[in-house]
Order: structure tokens, then C-alpha cells, then sequence
């Protein structure tokens, strides 16, 4: 913590140091914008806003990964802004919540057929009991978070099928692999077009929220604060 501290008050004091030296975002040479998040998130959501920016001459250099160790390497200098679902822990990082991601609980049309024909049907978690999970980790953290605080049940079943992406998830759902849970940015044009089905719809549906997560000192880069603010007013319509 005392070092993630230390990094965030000398980043903005290097940034103009090297700009005096003509090496920095005040000597007229701007450095591309470096932006990190969930390969899902900048894929549905995210790319899409900054994409006119490039057309007026901002570069940027796109990296995927987990929320932590992406807030790790942006209080390490390697990223200029994050996105992230996990609120950034300590000082230094500046963030602000950016949107909230609704989860749904769906699965290809004949597993909800068997789900609605099932003679606990009325008990939503006795008839998906023995119905295949799909999910990202071992672990099944979106999945048991939505038993629990949706479905009021702790999850006692284990991954039929995990896969390391969330699009894999999607890709072995929508094939008849089994139901997960998964962001509606992710599944609503399969929703739409009747590739998958809705299980369950709660009256208040698990949120997560998504933050901008933004480097020390990179205020000094013009860019940077362009697609942020891009980023920003976009997120208003996620």
C-alpha cells in the first residue's frame, strides 16, 4: 500500500519533468492512449465510443485482462485508463462508476423447454438441479452470486464445462451445453433473436458496476482526457 502511494505522488511531477525535456504530452508529442479492461466489456461496450476519436488522430493500444491485475499495472505505469468491475482498493487511482451490468440468468431454447416442463417447475432451483452449468471458473462466482441473491439458495452443484472467456460461455450456451449466467450487453442480441432464453427475470436483477479507472499524472495527456471523457458520456447509455 505504501508503495502504491508513493507511485501515485511522484507519476504527475515525472509526466512534466519529462515533458520539460521535450519527452512528454507538453512538448506537442502525444503518446497513444493505452486502455485495458475485460476482453467482453471492450469488445461490446467499450471500443465502440473511442472508435471516431481515431479518425481525429488519437492512437490507442488496447490490452485485455482481470480487473486486479490490470489495476496493478496501471499503478505500475503500463495503462493510462481501465475499466474494470471491482472498485479500485487504497489511494492514487482515480476512479468513477461508470455503469452498472445486468446479469441474466439464460440458456438455449430446448434446456428452457425441459427447465418449464420439469414437475418442480414452480421451484426454479430444484428444476435446474441436475441441468448442466457452464461458466468461466472452476468456482462459478457469477453463477453463485445469482443463486444467492436472486434465487435465495446457496449453489450446490458443480462446472459441467468451463471455459476461460465469457463469449466461450455464450458460444457453448447457445450450442445446447447447458444455462450460466451472463451480462445482458453479452446475450441480448441472442435474447433477441430467440437463440436464448430467459430463465428467470427478478425484480431486481444482481448489478455489477463498472468503474473508469484513470493513471496518476495522466491528466497532463490531452488524449488521454479525451477518451476518457468519451468513455465517460458513453457510459451514460450502457
Amino acid at each position: 500500500m505504501l508503495a502504491h502511494d508513493l507511485a501515485a505522488r511522484i507519476a504527475q511531477p515525472l509526466d512534466v519533468l519529462a515533458a520539460l525535456e521535450g519527452d512528454g504530452p507538453l512538448s506537442g508529442r502525444t503518446a497513444p492512449v493505452r486502455l485495458a479492461g475485460p476482453s467482453e466489456l471492450l469488445c461490446v461496450r467499450v471500443l465502440p465510443a473511442p472508435a471516431p476519436l481515431v479518425a481525429e488522430g488519437v492512437e490507442l493500444r488496447v490490452t485485455q485482462g482481470l480487473p486486479e491485475p490490470l489495476l496493478e499495472e496501471l499503478r505500475a505505469g503500463r495503462h493510462d485508463l481501465v475499466i474494470t468491475t471491482r472498485r479500485p482498493r487504497g489511494r492514487g487511482l482515480d476512479s468513477v462508476p461508470s455503469a452498472d451490468e445486468e446479469n441474466l440468468l439464460v440458456a438455449a431454447p430446448a434446456w428452457a423447454a425441459r427447465v418449464a416442463a420439469h414437475p418442480q417447475a414452480d421451484d426454479l432451483c430444484a428444476a435446474l438441479r441436475e441441468v448442466p452449468l457452464v461458466t468461466y471458473a472452476e468456482d462459478l462466482p457469477i453463477v453463485r452470486r445469482h443463486w444467492r441473491t436472486v434465487l435465495g439458495r446457496q449453489l450446490a452443484t458443480h462446472a459441467a464445462v468451463t471455459v476461460p472467456k465469457l463469449y466461450a460461455v455464450l458460444s457453448a450456451v447457445n450450442v445446447g451445453a447447458g444455462i450460466s449466467v451472463l451480462p445482458r450487453s453479452l446475450c441480448q442480441e441472442y435474447l433477441d433473436s430467440g437463440r436464448l432464453t430467459l430463465l428467470h427475470e427478478p425484480e431486481e436483477p444482481p448489478l455489477n458496476t463498472l468503474f473508469l479507472v484513470q493513471r496518476p499524472g495522466a491528466e497532463t495527456d490531452p488524449d488521454v482526457l479525451r477518451v476518457r471523457e468519451t468513455l465517460r458520456l458513453a457510459s451514460r447509455a450502457w
